[in-house]
């Protein structure tokens, strides 16, 4: 049995899409997910599960779709992959503090040709004080004033990447580790 980490895509911001935690813990129970946990009220979610991950991806989307009424993609990784992703952190150095620090997920890893055409992964991008590098599967984000006030609060990832992309702040990511152990 594998421990899995849901990272449900796009409910709980601002006023739509809402979805309660206590009705997704029920949903995932109710798929036959065991040891069900969330974090926060924004769609993290912790499951034990036999199965495969693009099963549990079709299982809770439709789910979410046909059961709550809210159409929502998510993203899966394993602890091991969350640390393995934050080991590999280009601002670890700078990074100083978690809330302003954001590490995005990929559904599906961008095509080089992608990442190299977004002008704000580019090492000359004019988006001081704010930092962006793709590694691996993953989006890092350093934006020292806040999200709120990044340059990149307004690029669409997904459009310009050719995949979902939804981010988590530094301290949510490390608590999911925490509350992934076995």
């Amino acid at each position: 049995m594998a421990t899995l980490i849901l990272l449900v895509r796009g409910i709980n911001v601002g006023t739509g899409n809402r979805v309660p935690m206590a009705k997704l813990r029920d949903l995932l129970t109710g798929l036959g997910y065991e040891d069900v946990r969330t974090h926060l009220n924004s769609g993290n979610a912790i499951v034990r599960t036999t199965d495969s991950r693009s099963k549990v991806i079709d299982a809770v989307e439709s789910g979410l779709a046909d059961d709550i009424g809210v159409p929502a993609s998510i993203v899966v990784r394993s602890r091991e992959q969350l640390i393995t992703a934050m080991d590999r952190d280009p601002f670890g150095s700078i990074a100083d503090e978690g809330s302003k620090h954001f590490l995005g997920f990929f559904a599906d890893k961008p095509s080089r040709a992608k990442i190299d055409a977004v002008e704000e992964l580019s090492e000359n991008a004019d988006t001081a004080p704010d930092l962006a590098r793709v590694v691996g599967d993953h989006l890092y984000l350093w934006c020292p004033n806040g999200i709120s006030k990044a340059t990149f609060s307004k690029v669409n990832w997904d459009r310009k990447l050719g995949t979902a992309v939804t981010v988590r702040n530094w301290n949510t990511v490390a608590k999911l580790v925490e509350l992934s152990a076995d």
